[in-house]
């Protein structure tokens, strides 16, 4: 074979292997990797995802942080319906995610999961930081909005929970083992931050902020509501 043949033979190769739509077993294609953050092997959708966690258990926690004394003062609840009521959710909270998972395998996927869920999720808050409205209604007014927002809450926390961090995960090339892990430690931590810090952060605005003459439930609920706002845009 002469070098004019060699060469007719590679270019028809390399044809029929653009040309299909799948390659060859053993012809593996090119990647496109994705941006990098600040020159280092992470990749910049992570620090959108660990953004996102923080907001998110922020949101969660600082809700849930005077939830039992909304329904107590607010409400006017009995001590023993208002934990009913409180675990009922924090159960279902924890139900959920099995819902979220089945979503993202056998369905929307990680990315469309999280980001329909998160939508539920905003709007739970939403509806939940209305419904503490002392003027809006009356009291079964209330605890109809507040209860159609815990439930969309719990929906919503259930299709972050099981996705956001494989997705992160999957973010990293193979040969990234040491940044995978790092950026896991960073992600728990951000986690726990979140979640320290709306502890102390909402309460807070509840008993020092008055609002309609009364504590502030609308103000504690709306701030979390603000930051999964925040989280949803990263």
């Amino acid at each position: 074979m002469n070098a004019f043949q060699r060469n007719a033979s590679k270019e028809t190769l390399f044809t029929l292997i653009s040309a299909g739509d799948d390659p060859p077993k053993g012809v593996f294609p090119v990647q496109k990797k994705s941006p990098k953050l600040c020159g280092s092997n992470y990749p910049l959708s992570i620090a959108f995802i660990v953004v996102n966690e923080f907001c998110e258990r922020f949101s969660y926690y600082g809700m849930r942080a005077v939830l039992t004394l909304y329904f107590l003062s607010f409400f006017h609840w009995d001590e023993n319906l208002s934990t009913a009521v409180y675990h009922a959710f924090s159960a279902l909270c924890y139900f959920t995610p099995v819902i979220g998972a089945i979503m993202a395998d056998s369905w929307l996927g990680k990315y469309k999961t999280i980001i329909y869920l998160s939508i539920v999720y905003v709007i739970g808050h939403l509806i939940k930081s209305v419904g503490a409205i002392p003027s809006l209604g009356n009291q079964a007014v209330h605890v109809i909005l507040s209860m159609v927002g815990l439930f969309l809450i719990a929906l919503g926390t259930g299709g972050i929970k099981p996705c956001v961090s494989a997705f992160g995960g999957d973010q990293f090339e193979e040969e990234h083992t040491s940044e995978r892990s790092k950026f896991f430690s960073i992600f728990y931590l951000s986690i726990n931050a979140g979640s320290l810090i709306s502890t102390f952060v909402t309460p807070v605005l509840r008993g020092d902020v008055k609002c309609f003459g009364e504590d502030c439930y609308a103000l504690a609920f709306g701030v979390p509501a603000a930051l999964m706002v925040l989280a949803l845009g990263e």
